[in-house]
């Protein structure tokens, strides 16, 4: 079976599972639960292709390690707040008790599962582009991966500071929410390494597109940009909703939100008035 359309049964029963368990146990976090694991088996099925087709593979193997890295990490991170133990997302509590409950289930399927896991598809495609354009490996791909691992890296780093707060919240040593380490720098550093991976996971497939001699467009700029560009859409939206939970439990989230980014890392908007104040 072509490799794209393997891909697309395998991306159909994982959806098709994941609603019917949410019916059965009344659990909308299946999507949570097959998030960090659907991606690296479809990036897998492209990269067995390109190992099967006799020409050089590199290009998609590192991309299917990259991705194993990823889920990996975001697989143990899941599992040990209790993703795996039957613990829903509050936010679609939340949601649920804004909705009636057939606007529920309509948003159950058209969004939670029909848009995230139709996602989880889109942003693998690089690796699809990448078995079209199978070429040698290059020292841009090579940067690419390195800057893949630096992200995984931070998220890594800006994990473990929240579960390390969230630990000694939970000890009664801590309260309201973390401003320290990387949070000092973005109000959710995770997420703005999350999409940055897949931005440059994208990247390295245009990669293998400009290196078999297409231009800007249809090469550096391809079609496969959509599953990067909406996941980036589903985590500001994600992001905006997550926040106005957390403005209405703590008042004092107001002033963070005014002196901290929201995704990219940058210094606190204080530190940035009195450099530009001390530079004029």
């Amino acid at each position: 079976m072509d490799p794209l359309t393997l891909t697309i049964v395998v991306a159909a029963c994982a959806s098709a599972a994941c609603w019917l368990l949410s019916l059965f146990t009344r659990d909308t976090s299946w999507v949570d639960r097959a998030w960090s694991i659907v991606p690296v088996v479809y990036v897998w099925i492209f990269a067995a292709a390109a190992l099967a087709s006799g020409a050089d593979p590199t290009r998609l193997v590192v991309m299917a390690l990259l991705v194993t890295a990823w889920g990996a990490r975001l697989t143990f991170n899941f599992a040990r707040k209790g993703g795996y133990r039957g613990t829903e997302d509050y936010r679609w509590a939340i949601l649920r008790g804004r909705m009636r409950p057939w606007q529920f289930q309509v948003f159950n399927l058209l969004f939670i599962i029909g848009f995230q896991m139709t996602l989880l598809v889109l942003i693998t495609l690089p690796a699809h582009v990448a078995l079209q354009h199978l070429a040698p490996f290059t020292a841009g791909d090579a940067a690419f991966a390195v800057l893949f691992l630096a992200l995984l890296s931070g998220e890594t780093i800006a994990d473990q500071q929240q579960w390390n707060f969230h630990s000694r919240k939970s000890a009664g040593q801590a309260s309201g929410f973390l401003t320290a380490g990387l949070f000092r720098y973005s109000r959710h550093p995770n997420f703005f390494f999350e999409q940055a991976q897949w931005w440059v996971f994208y990247a390295i497939g245009a990669t293998a597109a400009v290196t078999s001699g297409l231009g800007l467009l249809g090469g550096a700029l391809n079609w496969t940009i959509v599953g990067p560009l909406l996941l980036t859409a589903l985590f500001i939206g994600s992001t905006i909703f997550t926040e106005s939970i957390s403005a209405s439990r703590y008042p004092e989230y107001a002033e963070y939100r005014r002196t901290t980014s929201m995704l990219v890392p940058l210094p606190p908007r204080a530190t940035r008035l009195r450099a530009r104040r001390s530079a004029g």
